[in-house]
């Protein structure tokens, strides 16, 4: 079900440079895969398509609303897709604007279409405080320091999200648990300028 109209990505209002770091990630999470042929589910702005054209990446697009020109209009829990088709599927920021066991559907379907990659993000609600220094000939080391007394929230559903990692119910530990049944994980970190993103790179073993 479409929730939100093409206006909503507006530069202004939704580019801005925390989201622009995420789509660095984005980019170099999956360049290092080296693929040939990628599906992004829910293209958003198209902003990671157009930047990855750049770098000789081939990117297809799917989403169920046609005001945002995907390639292919269809349901993430359904793809029009046959197995094994892309080398790697991702989606950023997208399977928590589905209900949960929806999300864990549509998962399925990635992996399905997949020959070797699936690559994910994730709102994590859980509050931390990024910070960085520099050491000599070392660099800059970035970290997060966790909040202190910071319960996990219950979710309210937002008119977009449906859930959130660690909010009550969704644990880090219970969706890696969930996601991990279906395709193995090889990492997930947070983005440090931007917290509230979290990636998730899952390796096919079919």
């Amino acid at each position: 079900m479409k929730q939100v109209s093409r206006s909503h990505y507006a530069f202004g209002q939704y580019m801005d440079k925390r989201r622009w770091s995420s789509v660095w990630h984005q980019l170099d999470e999956i360049i290092k895969l080296a693929p040939e042929h990628v599906l992004e589910i829910g293209p958003g702005t198209g902003v990671f398509k157009n930047t990855a054209s750049v770098f000789g990446l081939k990117v297809e697009t799917v989403d169920l609303d046609p005001e945002l020109m995907p390639d292919y209009v269809g349901s993430a829990t359904a793809l029009p897709f046959a197995d094994k088709t892309y080398d790697v599927v991702c989606a950023f920021q997208m399977l928590e604007h589905l209900p949960y066991t929806d999300a864990l559907a549509a998962f399925r379907e990635m992996v399905r279409v997949t020959r070797k990659n699936v690559v994910i993000s994730l709102p994590d609600s859980k509050a931390v405080w990024p910070y960085s220094f520099q050491l000599p000939k070392v660099g800059i080391i970035n970290f997060l320091l966790p909040k202190p007394f910071s319960a996990p929230r219950a979710h309210e559903f937002d008119g977009e999200h449906y859930w959130e990692v660690n909010k009550r119910d969704y644990s880090l530990e219970k969706i890696v648990a969930d996601f991990s049944k279906i395709c193995g994980l090889s990492k997930t970190y947070r983005v440090h300028d931007n917290p509230y993103h979290r990636f998730f790179i899952f390796e096919s073993r079919r």
